[in-house]
């Protein structure tokens, strides 16, 4: 994903130590793969306030120790957390949409000035939500309407900061790089649920109003300071080249994985042209594994999202230890889902470098996570230590295959050697499956608005549903993988314990 024309960041000119030769390549791949990791962590802070203020605005939970407002109109009626899934949906719903362009766009838009109309925008938006509360507005269509918008600008985000990341960094060790990058993700999720519950008593506005703000500041350094291609400071084109030069050295192991790709996968097409522009939208699609890696994250954020957007709310209106916490701390100690998810983006990126198969790590993450969401529901109220322990391993196993697919997964098969290096294809492939799993984003937290009023056993049941279905769109790829690296002598282990 590159501009048309290129325009190298204000900041460096300001700053002309900044560029080479004062600075190395390495200090620049450090500096865009920071500069991204904050830009995204602060799209997800601006996205977390919903979740923190829903237990305020819905129906307020009568208890000995609490004594409720009735909440916010129009949340607070019979139908209340109705009307908070389908503010959900509104987001998520546009957000879903939105990637499909955004990432269309970002081929041929300046990626840097992309990245930053998207977090200006989603800053103002989110500061206009949280001025409800100040203004006393209480229509349902107003709050809609923001979050459409605000769904719209937030979808800009993703495709760019991992276009960029792409083009700063080849595919070896890619895996484990993003896995550590993609923990912009959680940490993003902390910093946004932290200050929104900090300044919750003094109105739920300001659960807005600050995380809005944040994004504007980050988003005008990253105006100044983020450089998208190598080639802007004269520089190789990294990803590219690393690409190109791994199809001439591996031609005959390229053949013989594309006849498993199309015997065992049959989503090969016969032949992509070479191009120096962006990917078509349908060509794209055409590609190996987009299409089921794409089904599968739809169910992985569906369970992702409806954790993000109502584990806060669970928590409050969940006993622990037969204590109902107040808001602000249900809303830090959701903190630890994403402390956990921090670990699992990491750990799945590692193995799945170590063992060269993103479809075994991500089916492997996805099974493992059942168990741990039925341990959560059963055990988890019994006392804070059972609860803190098992939603930090329910974080990692559901937040682990979710990383690795929107991250090394995307880039992968946006830089694949089928399409002969065209490193430009990155955006529209990320935008794909990153959309594809935003439609799925909006789906889950607008389902547990409507089934958590016949209980939260219900909800738990569709989220395992949603990781079983997850993990069936992986089971021909982890398949095609395994016989792959047999083939191939690279898990001898196996081969040996086999015999």
């Amino acid at each position: 994903m590159q501009s048309n024309i290129p325009a190298l960041a204000p900041g460096l000119n300001l700053f002309p130590t900044l560029k080479p030769p004062q600075k190395t390549l390495t200090f620049h791949q450090i500096s865009a793969l920071l500069i991204t990791f904050v830009a995204y962590a602060s799209f997800h802070a601006s996205r977390k306030p919903p979740s923190i203020v829903k237990s305020v605005l819905s129906p307020e939970i009568q208890t000995n120790s609490t004594s409720g407002d009735g909440g916010w109109a129009p949340f607070n009626g019979p139908h209340g957390t109705h009307r908070l899934g389908e503010l959900d949906l509104a987001f998520l719903s546009s957000y879903s949409i939105g990637m499909f362009i955004s990432g269309h766009a970002g081929d041929r838009l300046d990626i840097r000035l992309f990245l930053v109309t998207g977090m200006l925008g989603s800053g103002i938006l989110t500061i206009i939500f949280g001025l409800g509360d100040w203004f006393n507005v209480h229509k349902l269509g107003f709050f809609l309407g923001v979050q459409i918008v605000c769904g719209l600008f937030q979808s800009i985000g993703w495709p760019c900061v991992v276009a960029v990341v792409g083009n700063w960094f080849g595919k070896e060790k890619r895996g484990l790089i993003m896995g550590f990058w993609n923990s912009h993700t959680s940490v993003g999720n902390i910093v946004g649920s932290v200050v929104s519950s900090a300044v919750l008593e003094f109105g739920w506005g300001w659960s807005f109003v600050l995380p809005g703000i944040l994004i504007i500041i980050i988003g005008i350094f990253v105006f100044l300071f983020l450089v998208v291609n190598p080639e802007d400071l004269g520089f190789e084109a990294l990803g590219q080249e690393i690409e190109m030069s791994a199809q001439i050295e591996s031609n005959k192991s390229l053949e013989n994985s594309e006849k498993v790709e199309s015997d065992d996968a049959g989503l090969l097409p016969s032949e992509i042209s070479d191009s120096s522009g962006a990917i078509g939208f349908l060509e794209a699609w055409r590609l190996p594994g987009v299409a089921p890696f794409a089904f599968c994250l739809f169910f992985s954020k569906l369970v992702a999202y409806t954790f993000l957007y109502w584990l806060p709310f669970y928590i409050r209106h969940t006993a622990v230890a037969g204590v109902h916490l107040s808001d602000k701390s249900a809303g830090i100690l959701s903190t630890i889902f994403d402390v956990g998810g921090v670990l699992g983006g990491i750990l799945a990126g590692y193995i799945s470098d170590k063992i060269e198969a993103r479809a075994v790590t991500s089916i492997t993450f996805l099974l493992l996570s059942i168990p741990a969401l039925l341990l959560y529901r059963v055990f988890g109220s019994i006392s804070m230590y059972t609860n803190i322990g098992l939603m930090f391993l329910s974080g990692l196993l559901v937040n682990g295959p979710y990383s690795l697919i929107t991250t090394a997964v995307s880039a992968d098969l946006g830089t694949q050697n089928l399409i002969k290096g065209n490193s430009r294809a990155l955006a529209t492939v990320t935008a794909i499956i990153d959309g594809t799993g935003s439609v799925g984003a909006a789906l889950g937290p607008l389902l547990a608005g409507y089934i958590s009023t016949r209980g939260w056993n219900s909800v738990f049941f569709m989220l395992i549903l949603a990781i079983f279905l997850a993990g069936l769109f992986l089971i021909r790829l982890a398949k095609t993988e395994i016989k792959g690296k047999l083939n191939e002598g690279k898990w001898r282990w196996y081969s040996v314990t086999a015999q």
